[in-house]
């Protein structure tokens, strides 16, 4: 667990400790007397950088952010303190209180030595899927070593009190739920699937009657209408022109610019994914949380519940258009209001003062390379694919085996140990050769090389230390590497809108504010980090920390 570990204690209670030799301790800690909420409210939008809270502040309305804002505690300095900042291991840190180094979810794919193949977080082939004839429901958290506080909650309640997890990806309802959920939910909604909720048999063997009435409505298809801005778009001044070259757009519109006809756009763009693709699917997510709290009795008994919800269409529309867009102003001024409304059920149906609720996100994100260009700030593309043919090119000239890196991803390369071995090449001699390669390219501004049991050994400076808390010994690679900052790897075909994954302020930078019951009004500026979120809700709770 972080140093930074904060709690929230019941009823007016916040004891933040920043660093061991400087506790501030903001309000007198009091006895726990047991009286927890009925619901707890985990809420992450993917994507979401810091700096959307106060720049978009004075268009948001009163019942969404604003509310958490002037009634709960904002944390306005929180970090992620590893790499890579991406939605897999974001979710799984921000619900189990610690880094991939010990959780195991070390990007949202991996390379598995074992099975000397990319592997993905979630996926599971030995599970079917429910609510969906493909495969996109074979999705578990086997792959996540450790408990996540929902977890824990489970096991304290013996199991009485409730966990249901929401989001359009798999990977962000699947891993905040945990390993002992009622049920995590996302949308069959890639590779032109079904448009349906759909879950896996892992957590059960048919969809509840609730989540079937959802899927045979029309909730979902409602959502195939125009996107125009949601106000006038000459008020958008917090954000460029609607017309540049900085953003990718849709399939069968000559131009990223408003209105987009996602009725008529769907067949070239995936059909249902268009609807991820846009700030409805962030409503859609809304419309199905809101059914769960109903359709569950969530919060309705003298046993905790918590219910996750990821708000996953923020990150399409970050990705497709980049933080300056006129686009994902619209979204998160849509992302209020659907906020607005699900507070609004929370009071009516759990109760004001009944629930807690934090909410936050998975990593941030820079803006556009291209952008950044044009205002003559130091940026780039670098092409990764080329690098390895390079350096794989290299090592076969002079060891006479080929592709002895046999995979790159997580800015991390991957060595053949079988070939090595066979061969009676010195390992570490290689990682060191390959290091001063990679030093070679201009866009590369540091290397790392683990040791020879794959161990990040090197600790010693903030770089460092996120480096570690981000590598697993098992599952993460022999080398890695950081790029220059505004630098994300691309090629011709991605060098539009927005990527993520780097220990930079840009990435690192989110949200965090706490709300309801047992949660004082405030603010501070000391640094807090993403895995303090999951000890606060145990402490406030009074249930173990996360294993």
């Amino acid at each position: 667990m972080s140093k930074n570990i904060f709690y929230f204690f019941f009823g007016i209670v916040f004891l933040l400790s920043c660093k061991a030799q400087n506790a501030v301790v903001l309000t007198k800690k009091e006895t726990y007397n047991g009286d927890n909420p009925k619901l707890v409210v985990g809420i992450v939008v993917d994507q979401m950088r810091y700096d959307y809270l106060t720049r978009f502040y004075n268009k948001y309305g009163e019942g969404g952010f604003k509310r958490l804002m002037n009634e709960g505690f904002n944390c306005k300095n929180n970090q992620f303190n590893y790499v890579p900042t991406k939605t897999g291991p974001g979710h799984a840190s921000i619900f189990t209180g610690t880094t991939p180094k010990y959780h195991g979810i070390v990007g949202n794919d991996w390379y598995d030595k074992g099975l000397k193949q990319n592997v993905y977080c979630v996926q599971n082939d030995s599970i079917i899927s429910i609510g969906t004839s493909g495969d996109g429901g074979k999705k578990s958290p086997h792959r996540m070593l450790t408990t996540t506080f929902a977890d824990e909650n489970r096991l304290f309640t013996e199991m009485r009190g409730k966990t249901i997890g929401i989001a359009l990806k798999d990977r962000g309802s699947v891993l905040p739920a945990g390993h002992t959920a009622n049920a995590a939910y996302w949308l069959d909604y890639e590779d032109n699937g079904s448009g349906n909720w759909v879950t896996s048999s892992f957590y059960m063997n048919d969809l509840p009657i609730w989540v079937k009435d959802f899927n045979s409505s029309n909730i979902t298809e409602s959502y195939f209408k125009e996107w125009n801005t949601l106000y006038n778009i000459k008020s958008y001044t917090e954000s460029g022109s609607d017309l540049n070259t900085f953003e990718a757009g849709f399939k069968g519109k000559e131009t990223a610019t408003f209105p987009y006809d996602l009725l008529k756009l769907k067949d070239q763009n995936g059909g249902f994914n268009i609807i991820a693709e846009s700030p409805f699917g962030n409503s859609l997510t809304s419309d199905f949380a809101i059914a769960a709290i109903i359709g569950e009795q969530l919060g309705k008994d003298n046993f905790t519940d918590v219910l996750t919800v990821s708000y996953s269409s923020t990150d399409k529309v970050g990705h497709n258009f980049g933080p300056n867009s006129k686009e994902i102003e619209d979204t998160y001024l849509r992302l209020d209001l659907d906020l607005e409304r699900l507070f609004k059920v929370l009071d009516e149906k759990v109760g004001k003062g009944e629930y807690t609720l934090f909410l936050t996100a998975d990593h941030a994100a820079p803006d556009a390379i291209n952008y950044m260009k044009s205002n003559k700030i130091p940026s780039g593309f670098f092409d990764e694919s080329k690098m390895q043919k390079e350096l794989n090119a290299y090592l076969e000239t002079k060891y006479k085996i080929s592709n002895l890196i046999v995979s790159r991803i997580n800015n991390q390369l991957f060595l053949d140990y079988q070939k090595i071995e066979d061969s009676k090449l010195n390992l570490q001699s290689i990682k060191n050769e390959l290091a001063r390669k990679l030093l070679h390219y201009n866009l590369i501004d540091k290397v790392y090389v683990t040791s020879e049991i794959n161990q990040f050994e090197n600790t010693s400076g903030y770089l460092e230390g996120l480096l570690s808390r981000g590598h697993n010994q098992k599952r993460s690679g022999d080398i890695l590497f950081v790029f220059n900052p505004y630098v994300l790897k691309g090629v011709s075909w991605n060098k539009t809108g927005t990527d993520h994954g780097t220990g930079l302020n840009y990435d690192t930078h989110v949200p965090l504010l706490f709300f309801g019951k047992g949660i004082k009004h405030g603010e501070t500026l000391l640094k807090t980090e993403i895995t303090d979120i999951a000890p606060t809700m145990s402490a406030l709770l009074g249930i173990s920390f996360p294993n």
